[in-house]
């Protein structure tokens, strides 16, 4: 079956377009003549910049004039003709643009609530730590109706200016210590303390967005390693990804940046406080380490995203031994 014009919608977060772009690998692989696409919110699209795979990047404006971007978009989906689109959300919005998208072949997952108007929809399975189900799998299975048991893993394409501006590769440390969710997030005091015990030799960089930079500057503060440098808000997502790309390890939490290491399949170590990998977020990287707390807690996890705060007010998930984390860099 030959499919000329496909479009992928995945309109969350940062790390949710990292892991959608393992399904536009497998398109490409399956339909190499075809113009790909892909739809995502505002602020996300330096993500995709200059990706080689894709023909072009829709992007919706949540923010600003939400409902009349959307309306706007699905006009444009609708005069685009599109043989295939694949929703990679739940939610009511994609689901409308998929739904009446004119694509005779629509696809996404049966918990949506236009699911009903799609061609084909799938189970979306929330793993469990007796069954994880890894969230790129989960985008995946939309394709079995053109590819069998598809397999694969995201992909970051940072440009030659982004590789070149990284330090001399194996000869530091990048760090993302921060989280947009308090109970994801490990405690800045313990990240100075890990930064204390690196080797000396390397040089350990601080990542993260513009509103991170305050935080990764008050553990800067706190360690007394004189290596530490803060370039949080200074580096642009695909600069980022090729930093780490570099990195002799690359320390995160259960966030954004943990996807951006499996995308360049950089070494990472992952740290899971109230979340636990099984729900389908943990590293893909061939190199990968995941810590948790060796506590027996009945509270974890306690959800499956992050909270503002802790439920039982002790956070006693964030209580690992730096160790733990020193240990895989060691390895490598």
């Amino acid at each position: 079956m030959s499919i000329r014009k496909i479009l992928v919608l995945q309109t969350a977060f940062i790390g949710d377009v990292i892991l959608a772009t393992a399904v536009v690998e497998q398109l490409y692989a399956r339909f190499p003549e075809a113009q790909i696409d892909f739809l995502l919110r505002k602020g996300n699209e330096g993500l995709l910049k200059g990706h080689p795979l894709l023909s072009n990047v829709l992007i919706w404006d949540k923010k600003h004039r939400k409902y009349s971007g959307l309306w706007k978009l699905w006009r444009q989906i609708r005069s685009e003709r599109y043989e295939l689109v694949i929703n990679l959300q739940r939610f009511l919005a994609t689901g409308f643009l998929t739904a009446f998208s004119g694509a005779p072949n629509r696809v996404g997952f049966n918990k949506n609530p236009l699911s009903l108007f799609f061609s084909h929809r799938f189970p979306h399975p929330i793993g469990s730590a007796v069954q994880p189900v890894h969230e790129v799998s989960r985008n995946l299975s939309l394709l079995s109706p053109w590819m069998k048991e598809a397999v694969g893993k995201p992909k970051l394409y940072p440009h030659p200016e982004d590789t070149t501006s990284a330090p001399p590769p194996g000869s530091y440390v990048c760090l993302a210590p921060t989280s947009v969710w308090y109970t994801k997030q490990w405690p800045a005091e313990r990240w100075a303390k890990l930064i204390d015990q690196f080797p000396p030799n390397l040089h350990v960089f601080l990542l993260g967005g513009p509103s991170d930079r305050e935080a990764c500057a008050q553990i800067r503060k706190a360690t007394t390693n004189p290596k530490v440098e803060n370039k949080a808000g200074e580096l642009s997502f695909l600069a980022s990804a090729a930093w780490m790309g570099g990195a002799r390890m690359n320390y995160v939490n259960d966030s954004a940046p943990l996807h951006m290491a499996s995308a360049m399949n950089a070494p990472v170590v992952a740290v899971f406080c109230s979340t636990i990998p099984a729900f389908g977020f943990g590293p893909l990287s061939d190199r990968a380490w995941v810590v948790e707390t060796d506590l027996s807690l009945a509270c974890r996890p306690c959800g499956l995203h992050g909270k503002r705060a802790c439920p039982e007010g002790h956070f006693h998930c964030a209580e690992i031994d730096e160790n733990k984390l020193l240990h895989p860099l060691e390895s490598v």
